[in-house]
């Protein structure tokens, strides 16, 4: 049972977390690092210190086999606690972050983006993993859309407060507008407030469908498309801006619709687009050497 300094701990955790206007994400996932960190040790997490944060950062890897960003994310949560919640110091080269590889996302090819949405099992599944692929947006940001947010006049998606507080407005394709009018001609009862509101058993108009429904959502519809690649929700968000780089968009217009904030980040699509990559010849191509003789004609007889 928690004790009563715990407790205040834990409250004045979540109260320096909301203080500094934190998404509801970060909150959750740092809340989560800081009560794993104390179950493992079984103690109030204001009572450990830098040697057990050494330990429980070797634990991550070794017992729970977590990679990098995971252990990053972690640790990132728990510096939080103690630096400014706790206000103690943090000595960076005791607790060094893990070094993060860096990975290409896999790419579905437009063959396979249709194949996806061919196998949607709703109406309202179709509209959501539509949405992904025209605007690029990400699945908590679909999942908090209003019926406010969509802009037909100007041909816009208003997308507010989105990674990092911010807003911005990414296109409306005319064909994702005819998707959207029919999803919603399907509907009844109409939503008032949210573009894809909750459903299940207890359906709730005014509030939002969850996350993971969208994730599970294109799960399946995955693998009804019998797709060998590991599709996700973030899958389409990189389709979105491999796709309009080889459709020729630039490098600026993407980042903006993405809402990165360093251009760094957008620039790993390069890497991806099959016109970038195409652009340059290989050096070997220009070597004049005779193509290398058949070893079996040579010991024929003549």
């Amino acid at each position: 049972m928690k004790g009563l300094c715990q407790i205040k701990s834990e409250l004045e955790h979540l109260e320096e977390l909301q203080r500094r206007n934190l998404s509801p994400i970060t909150i959750r996932i740092y809340l989560r690092a800081v009560e794993e960190f104390a179950r493992y040790y079984d103690s109030p997490p204001d009572r450990l210190g830098p040697e057990h944060i050494r330990q429980y950062q070797a634990h991550l890897f070794t017992d729970r086999k977590l990679d990098a960003i995971s252990v990053a994310q972690q640790l990132t949560g728990i510096r939080f606690f103690f630096c400014k919640t706790l206000k103690r110091p943090w000595i960076v080269e005791d607790t060094p972050s893990p070094k993060k590889p860096i990975r290409l996302p896999e790419i579905l090819s437009r063959e396979e983006v249709e194949q996806l949405i061919q196998c949607t099992d709703s109406r309202l599944h179709r509209a959501c993993i539509l949405t992904l692929y025209a605007t690029g947006v990400r699945r908590e940001e679909l999942v908090r859309l209003k019926m406010a947010d969509i802009d037909s006049a100007r041909m816009v998606i208003h997308v507010h407060q989105g990674k990092g507080r911010k807003d911005r407005d990414v296109m409306l394709s005319p064909r994702l507008l005819t998707e959207l009018r029919d999803y919603w001609r399907s509907l009844n009862p109409k939503p008032k407030t949210h573009l894809f509101p909750s459903k299940g058993p207890q359906p709730n108009l005014d509030a939002p469908m969850e996350a993971k429904s969208v994730w599970d959502a294109v799960h399946r519809a995955a693998t009804r498309a019998k797709l060998e690649k590991r599709v996700h929700p973030h899958t389409l968000r990189h389709c979105f801006a491999t796709h309009l780089l080889e459709s020729g968009a630039d490098l600026r217009t993407i980042q903006l619709l993405l809402g990165h904030a360093d251009l760094k980040t957008t620039s790993r699509y390069l890497h991806l687009s099959e016109r970038h990559l195409k652009a340059a010849a290989s050096p070997l191509d220009s070597l004049s050497f005779a193509v290398a003789p058949n070893r079996e004609d040579e010991r024929s007889p003549k």
